[in-house]
């Protein structure tokens, strides 16, 4: 069964314990494609599900920066705190139809950050060569992963008004995520959690976009353009420890 409206309602509640870390996650753009839940099953860990949206699975690719990243009582680091990130996801579900984020992986320009996620996340974080500008309002936005060939490039911008998602629309089901899974070598899942105040979503303007990165993980290629693009000014993070699945 895929997990009900109230159970991802619930996720938004700010988790009981203490936070470890905040952050601040700026110039998002969500791009997603449908794509056959066959073949986005067959690279998912044992024990996680898709989670699909009116019977369809979901690939996507979203580029942001990070910035003011610290742990929680420290102030942020100058050329620590400022990087920028793109990652590759899913959505999932465990067997107790908890929803969550899927990570392919996770390209970033700070080396420190990928090590540390990949030590203590167990998230599969890539060392990329990374660069973004703000040009007439439009981010231009480029990544090459160090062990790739073939770059990938976006021009993007938001349109419109901004708002939350309503609950139980396509917007909300693909940007309203509040947990993560990740997984160590041996299978063992792990779940993270964050919170945040609801997204202020708006259309986004794409003039440039890559489905590149998904390649690097060996998925398939999309060869349509996207079938959501969405963009979030900025909102503010607080991350709470990794726990080990069921503990």
């Amino acid at each position: 069964m895929p997990p009900t409206l109230d159970q991802r309602l619930a996720l938004r509640e700010r988790p009981t314990g203490f936070a470890v870390m905040r952050q601040r996650w700026s110039k998002l753009l969500f791009l997603h494609w449908r794509v056959d839940p066959a073949i986005l099953s067959s690279k998912l860990p044992a024990g996680l599900h898709l989670d699909l949206h009116e019977g369809e699975a979901w690939l996507g690719i979203v580029p942001f920066f990070m910035e003011r990243i610290r742990p929680v009582g420290l102030p942020p680091v100058p050329g620590l705190s400022w990087f920028l990130e793109l990652n590759v996801r899913t959505y999932v579900h465990d067997e107790n139809d908890v929803p969550g984020v899927w990570f392919f992986s996770l390209d970033c320009n700070q080396s420190l950050a990928v090590e540390i996620a990949r030590s203590r996340f167990h998230l599969p974080y890539e060392h990329a060569e990374m660069s973004a500008t703000e040009t007439d309002g439009s981010i231009h936005y480029d990544c090459s992963r160090k062990t790739e060939s073939k770059p990938a490039s976006f021009i993007y911008s938001g349109t419109g008004q901004a708002s939350p998602a309503d609950p139980g629309t396509l917007d909300f089901f693909l940007a309203e995520r509040y947990l993560l899974y990740s997984a160590r070598r041996d299978g063992t899942l792990y779940t993270g959690r964050v919170h945040h105040s609801p997204y202020q979503l708006s259309p986004a303007h794409c003039d440039t976009w890559s489905t590149a990165p998904a390649g690097w993980d060996g998925l398939p290629l999309p060869d349509s353009p996207p079938d959501s693009t969405l963009y979030v000014d900025h909102v503010d993070v607080t991350i709470f420890p990794l726990r080990k699945r069921g503990g």
